[in-house]
C-alpha cells in the first residue's frame, strides 16, 4: 500500500493523496458489503480484480470521450486518478428490473424497460441513501439544471457504451451505479469513482450465470471466482 497520507476510507476504497497537485491514489480493498454494510467479509483478491475490471472499463470511457477521473493503473490496487470533488448523488441507470425497484414499485424482476430508467440517491449511509429527484437535487444545491441535464446525457450514453461491449461476450448489463465529480483542476465534470461488477449488475443471457455482487448480498456462490470469470469474459486476461 502506498505510503501516502491517507484523506478518505469507504467501504470498498481508500482514498489517499497523490503524488501531485490534483490528483489522487484509489486503493481497491478486499471488504465485501451488502445492505449498507450490515453484512460484511473480507474476499481475498477482489481488490485486484475490481481494480483490473474498472480501469478496463474506464479506458473504454477514455477511447469514446467521456471524461472520468482515471489517469492510470499504478499497482494492483491502486490508481492514480484526478483529484475530484465528489458530488453527493448515486445515479443509477436500469435496463431491466433487479433489485429496490422491484420492491419499491412492484415490479416483476427481469422486466425489460423500453428505455433505460435513472435514478438519483443521496450518498448518505445513516439515510440508507434515499432516493431523490430533479428538485431535491436543485434545492438542496447538490447540483443544478445544466450540470445535471449532462450527468443524464453523460449516463445514457456510458450505458449505450457498456451495453454494446457486454453483449458481444454474451452478457446483459442490467443496472449499473455512476458517481461524479468535478475535477479540482478545472472544476469540469468527470465519471468517478469505480465501474466493476460491485457497481453492476451482470449476467450471462443464455444460462443466466451472474457476475456481481448479488452472489455475495445473497449467497449465492463464490463472489472472486465469479469476478475472475468476468475479467476472462471481458480478455482483460
Amino acid at each position: 500500500m502506498t505510503t501516502q497520507k491517507k484523506i478518505y476510507e469507504g467501504k470498498a476504497k481508500i482514498i489517499f493523496s497523490g503524488p501531485r497537485e490534483n490528483t489522487l491514489i484509489q486503493y481497491f480493498k478486499d471488504d465485501a458489503t451488502a445492505f449498507n454494510a450490515k453484512k460484511f467479509k473480507v474476499l481475498a483478491g477482489k481488490g485486484e480484480i475490481n481494480n483490473l475490471i474498472s480501469e478496463y472499463l474506464m479506458q473504454i470511457l477514455s477511447n469514446n470521450k467521456i471524461p472520468n477521473h482515471f489517469i492510470k493503473k499504478i499497482s494492483n490496487r491502486e490508481q492514480l486518478i484526478h483529484q475530484c470533488k465528489i458530488i453527493p448523488l448515486e445515479v443509477v441507470v436500469r435496463n431491466i428490473a433487479a433489485g429496490s425497484i422491484c420492491k419499491r414499485l412492484g415490479i416483476k424482476e427481469g422486466k425489460i424497460f423500453k428505455d433505460p430508467i435513472i435514478e438519483f440517491y443521496y450518498k448518505n449511509d445513516e439515510l440508507n441513501d434515499p432516493i431523490v429527484n430533479n428538485s431535491h437535487i436543485i434545492s438542496f444545491g447538490w447540483s443544478d439544471k445544466e450540470e445535471l441535464f449532462k450527468i443524464k446525457k453523460i449516463s445514457l450514453k456510458v450505458n449505450r457504451i457498456l451495453k454494446k461491449k457486454f453483449e458481444k461476450i454474451s452478457i446483459s448489463l442490467i443496472d449499473f451505479k455512476l458517481e461524479f465529480g468535478r475535477k479540482t483542476s478545472d472544476d469540469s465534470l468527470v465519471v468517478a469513482d469505480e465501474i466493476s461488477p460491485d457497481s453492476c449488475r451482470l449476467c450471462d443471457v443464455n444460462n443466466k450465470e451472474k457476475f456481481d455482487k448479488d452472489i455475495f448480498r445473497y449467497d449465492k456462490g463464490n463472489l472472486v471466482e465469479a469476478y475472475k470469470k468476468l475479467l476472462i469474459r471481458l480478455g482483460i486476461i
